[in-house]
């Protein structure tokens, strides 16, 4: 990948390749992309017949070491440009965790323990609301982190430093486990695998190929799908001639085997997804995939290899299955507005606005985001799976959609 500079050296100009209305890319992510580019063309050289499934191909575009669009460290979150890619609800507020510090403290309170384990902190936003709220509830909470960048992990050092020995980072899945877990935007950030119904009623598994001389230099292939893919999909819809969508094995085989680590408590995993019969709708023609550049959304994943988040909605049904398999429990299924409402996300409002906290037009607006069916509020969903817990949760007392599965 070549950057393009303009003649007198100012703001580089579009790359060759690169969808329209994309911010233009700056040196040093230019010559990171070019990089992981050709990682991925040697890894395709190495492959069976040049061909990668979109999975490992996703996989190694994301978590290749030190390559990898979380692994390198690029900056990849901020709520203005040019900082990062995308913003999580944590950043848009610290409300949404101190809300969520609600149901966590109830997970704990009826396991009896004091830990908590997030998966993919991100900028360590979530962990700096959720322990002095949870501190505020009376909890002296344990909290670790499970995080695959090692520039992410110490900018959480960073941003936690006043926790001190409270907060301890893991290098791998703990062998036992008794508390609450959080993974918020986790599931989303799994490589997937690609598939489409060809005209003949064939499946197909979509790859990718190389496209030497051409920027970029990859093209989209297929092949037929393997018996395992073809019965996997098989479970979740009929064949649709030139439907194509994507199925998550990944993020379900994660889910499965949390059932033999976590002995008693409760995983709250919040995404944007839907049910099954949602997710695979036959007006859904082209799927989920999507990518994130800048703050700019587009469905071009064979672009800026290495400097783009690719992600794919969840399928929750799919997930609740796993965790049913798993030897684990379904606790509750709702979508994010009701779940923050039903955690007490009014009373926290209203106590914020009698103290006259002076950010609060600020708070407001991105509250919301959070709720606002047109925004997070409907699109984000939250599924609670445990172990030795009684349901109701106090996120699903009201709306729990768990019949819709």
């Amino acid at each position: 990948m070549n950057l393009h500079s303009s003649p007198d050296g100012a703001a580089p100009l579009p790359l060759p390749g690169i969808p329209a209305g994309l911010p233009p890319v700056d040196s040093d992510s230019a010559a990171h992309s070019r990089r992981v580019e050709n990682h991925l063309l040697e890894c395709l050289e190495k492959a069976e017949a040049g061909f990668l499934g979109f999975e490992t191909w996703m996989s190694q575009a994301l978590y290749a070491p030190g390559l990898g669009y979380y692994t390198a460290g690029n900056t990849k979150f901020g709520s203005a440009l040019p900082t990062g890619d995308f913003t999580t609800a944590p950043e848009m507020t610290p409300f949404f965790g101190r809300v969520l510090a609600r149901q966590v403290a109830q997970v704990l309170q009826d396991s009896g323990t004091n830990t908590v384990l997030e998966f993919g902190a991100g900028t360590g936003a979530l962990a700096a609301s959720l322990l002095p709220a949870l501190w505020e509830l009376g909890i002296d909470a344990r909290y670790q982190i499970l995080e695959v960048s090692a520039d992410l992990a110490a900018r959480q050092a960073e941003r936690l430093k006043e926790w001190g020995g409270s907060v301890q980072w893991l290098q791998s899945l703990p062998e036992a486990f008794e508390g609450c877990i959080v993974a918020n935007e986790v599931l989303d950030a799994m490589p997937v695998t690609l598939f489409r119904w060809n005209e003949a009623g064939e499946l197909m598994e979509i790859g990718v190929r190389a496209q030497p001389g051409a920027t970029p230099p990859f093209v989209w292939a297929e092949r037929h799908a393997s018996a395992a893919l073809q019965a996997a999909v098989s479970l979740r819809m009929p064949p649709l001639p030139g439907y194509r969508s994507e199925i998550n094995l990944q993020a379900e085989t994660w889910v499965r085997q949390m059932g033999s680590w976590l002995q008693r408590g409760a995983a709250l995993l919040i995404d944007y997804g839907f049910p099954q019969r949602e997710y695979y709708h036959p007006q859904r023609l082209t799927g989920t995939l999507m990518c994130h550049f800048r703050h700019h959304s587009h469905a071009e994943p064979l672009v800026l290899a290495g400097i783009q988040d690719i992600t794919a909605h969840v399928d929750f049904t799919a997930m609740a299955d796993a965790a049913l398999e798993g030897g684990m429990d379904v606790l509750g299924y709702t979508n994010q507005a009701r779940f923050l409402l039903n955690s007490g996300l009014p009373e926290l409002l209203q106590e914020a606005m009698a103290s006259g906290d002076p950010a609060m037009a600020a708070t407001l607006s991105a509250v919301q985001k959070l709720v606002s069916e047109a925004e997070m509020g409907e699109l984000f969903k939250v599924l609670a799976i445990g172990k030795g817990l009684e349901p109701p949760l106090m996120g699903f007392t009201r709306g729990d959609r768990r019949d819709s599965l």
